[in-house]
């Protein structure tokens, strides 16, 4: 089965050769899907590293009662300030690399792609988005991790008594007081007490997450792009382009959701006395200590999933689910009626 190149769907058939995306392309309407996938990324994270929530609702009122609705959108500067870049690596590496492969495979760029030729093209760019985006992801959970109750187990916090001797706290909570003040104060600190590695913790997770999660996202784009056309020479209809791009974002963002929850858990987790050694570490820890409790999906309990979904790998589908959509489908839109208006000047 052949599928053809990549490309902006926007570009009418002409008869003309296949264009391939751009390396970049003016990109700020693109962090519309940022603004749109923020709060849900909140509550997915706080779901997946955090402590205390019962359920996806409990979390949401939780956020909004605790922190007002700005709670919702902490940590989205440092994405919303990369997306334009992000975007346009991630965009323009995955069609040159299609161009690579064919020009090595058939010996000519313009040669369609086959669907072998698209997953390997689909992996490696996942393979180099983390190497952009697992600085961005860490500092993002970081600060959206902020309110979250300072555990003894995290920081070894006691406290001295008259004879000498300690007492350990197991929990303090202590809603005004932040370890970072912002993303570039996040970044410094980590970079001086941890160093440059200390930005790529999670960096394993996310290649897991990431390299079969691309995989699942570029190919049911393109697949369900060619499906929704109304005939094999016209453009995809935007509002195709719309449903494409957000069911390919569904279905990559439901499958990744294991790999997820682990990074999630790693980049959460400080320096200051660290609970994880490493992933296996970290799935070995989750497993024992949470993988037979209940996590609390509102939607899961409302339309009676299996109980799959409740494990602690599991937490934060629905809500990868439902962010999915408007966040991919926001983004592919934009990429490509943005590519149409600046073709138009």
């Amino acid at each position: 089965m052949e599928a053809p190149r990549w490309r902006p769907t926007m570009e009418a058939l002409d008869g003309g050769p296949t264009m391939e995306a751009p390396r970049w392309r003016p990109g700020f309407t693109r962090a519309s899907s940022v603004v749109v996938g923020h709060p849900l990324d909140t509550v997915k994270t706080r779901l997946q590293a955090g402590k205390g929530y019962k359920n996806t609702l409990h979390c949401i009122l939780t956020i909004y009662r605790k922190e007002t609705v700005m709670g919702f959108f902490k940590g989205m500067s440092f994405p919303l300030a990369s997306i334009t870049v992000y975007n346009s690596v991630v965009f323009g590496f995955f069609s040159n690399a299609q161009r690579l492969i064919s020009k090595y495979r058939y010996g000519d760029g313009r040669h369609p792609c086959g669907m072998l030729d698209l997953t390997v093209a689909s992996m490696l760019t996942g393979l180099v988005s983390v190497g952009l985006g697992a600085p961005v992801d860490l500092v993002k959970i970081r600060l959206q991790m902020q309110t979250q109750t300072v555990l003894a187990e995290n920081l070894q916090l006691a406290a001295n008594v008259s004879n000498g001797g300690n007492i350990p706290l197991h929990s303090v909570n202590i809603p005004n007081q932040r370890l970072y003040r912002g993303p570039l104060h996040c970044i410094s600190s980590i970079l001086q007490t941890e160093g440059l590695q200390g930005l790529y913790r999670g960096a394993g997770a996310m290649v897991l997450r990431d390299v079969p999660g691309y995989t699942l996202y570029f190919i049911p784009y393109t697949i369900l792009c060619n499906l929704l056309k109304p005939d094999a020479t016209s453009a995809p209809h935007p509002f195709s382009i719309w449903l494409a791009g957000g069911l390919a974002g569904s279905i990559s963002w439901i499958t990744a959701t294991p790999a997820d929850v682990v990074k999630s858990r790693m980049q959460a987790d400080a320096q200051l006395q660290r609970k994880y050694k490493g992933i296996v570490h970290c799935i070995i820890h989750s497993y024992k200590t949470e993988g037979t409790q209940v996590s609390g999906h509102f939607i899961a309990h409302t339309l009676f999933l299996p109980p799959l979904l409740e494990q602690v790998f599991f937490r934060g589908t629905s809500v990868n689910a439902i962010r999915g959509f408007p966040m991919s489908a926001t983004m592919f839109l934009s990429y490509e009626l943005s590519l149409q208006f600046f073709r138009s000047l």
